[in-house]
């Protein structure tokens, strides 16, 4: 009896240790993913780094950040697709990503992000009612991450693309909202600086707001303050995929406006 328990011991203890080495390589593993899909990016190469944090994502599903990396990198590669059946397909994994970041860390000012982000790219890509569906969600989301973490600049950026967004209706859109919201909502191209502004405090290397300050700036009529906003992205570096775009884009820009 003592002999058969002593076997029922070390057999018990093998699978502790078992289980423990499989849980610490598998914890190895996803770091590794996560570290080779952050040198991608870092590379201006958001395809493999997706690749990589997919892959991390499926050893650990519910972790925020690879959550909340993979619909950026989502969003940020369906914006840029030309072919409209693969930009959808994009943006449609940038919300589910997002939506699975918000069911498991609804207090974070990330994940309410993300989902207000990959919203707010589906509803620039449609028009008419598709649009306006997506307005009030999109802000109100922007809106939470900022009350997490005031100091989440993408949050402002977002909220000021809102701002300018409304804005920028047309007159059949602006009638659909103001059914949703028994009025027209209090945005403004002067908001829409306002919250840009906070976002480039915050984040000074964040080329996009700077693209989306000048083309705010330039419907107030304020052109120089929009020129000084595309200099500074064409003299600044380049941290990601999209900024190449933005720089393009600021320097078509610039030769419109100077």
């Amino acid at each position: 009896m003592k002999r058969n328990a002593f076997c029922l011991k070390i057999i018990f203890l093998f699978f502790i240790l078992l289980a423990f080495g499989t849980t610490t390589l598998v914890a190895q593993k996803f770091e590794e993913l996560c570290r080779n899909g952050t040198a991608m990016e870092k590379q201006l190469n958001e395809k493999k780094a997706l690749y990589y944090f997919g892959e991390a994502q499926k050893l650990n599903p519910t972790d925020l950040k690879v959550l909340y990396k993979c619909s950026e990198l989502c969003g940020r590669i369906g914006a840029r697709e030309t072919n409209k059946t693969i930009k959808e397909k994009y943006f449609t994994s940038s919300l589910s990503f997002a939506q699975m970041a918000l069911k498991h860390h609804p207090q974070s000012d990330e994940s309410n992000l993300a989902v207000s982000i990959a919203q707010g790219r589906i509803a620039l890509s449609k028009s008419g009612k598709e649009k306006v569906n997506a307005v009030k969600e999109i802000k109100l989301y922007a809106q939470r991450a900022i009350n997490i973490n005031p100091n989440n600049a993408k949050a402002w950026h977002v909220l000021g693309k809102w701002y300018f967004e409304v804005s920028s209706l047309n007159f059949v859109e602006k009638a659909a909202i103001k059914i949703i919201y028994g009025g027209l909502p209090d945005a403004s191209f002067e908001k829409a600086v306002q919250a840009y502004e906070k976002a480039a405090a915050l984040s000074p290397h964040f080329l996009l707001n700077f693209l989306e300050l000048a083309k705010a700036y330039e419907k107030l009529d304020q052109k120089s303050k929009a020129v000084s906003c595309l200099i500074k992205i064409k003299e600044d570096n380049t941290f990601t995929e999209d900024d190449l775009f933005i720089k393009k884009q600021a320097e078509e820009l610039l030769q419109q406006w100077q």
